[in-house]
């Protein structure tokens, strides 16, 4: 048997708490500003990319070490880490002919602690 869903809260009684609303409205991003946030965030929702942070967490690498490392072959991983650098998530250095890869900043370590501490509770 499926388990019931809980129900949303309704009012009971209509009322607008105009205080309320008046701080909330003040504090919302303008919608350019969201949709740029829901794109970021949508990034994080495909394994593959989380796995090449992962590992990009460790060292920094080329196509064929990503490939390597997560049993892919190096055209997913390419298309992948194209997303990634479209989003700012990695960034690229040139070595010869090799092109490596590795974080863009800090702050995509603290995103991915803070998602793993908040599904660990």
């Amino acid at each position: 048997m499926k388990k019931a869903e809980p129900e949303c809260e309704v009012c009971e009684v209509p009322h607008i708490h105009e205080e309320l609303i008046r701080k909330a409205s003040g504090h919302m991003p303008d919608a350019e500003v969201l949709k740029e946030l829901a794109d970021f965030f949508k990034v994080f929702g495909d394994t593959t990319r989380i796995r090449i942070l992962c590992v990009l967490f460790q060292s920094e690498m080329c196509v064929c070490d990503l490939a390597e490392v997560l049993g892919m072959t190096q055209s997913a991983i390419s298309h992948q880490l194209r997303v990634l650098k479209q989003m700012k998530l990695v960034k690229n250095r040139r070595e010869g002919k090799t092109v490596f890869y590795s974080l863009a900043d800090s702050h995509i370590q603290t995103i991915m602690d803070q998602g793993m501490e908040h599904i660990s509770e």
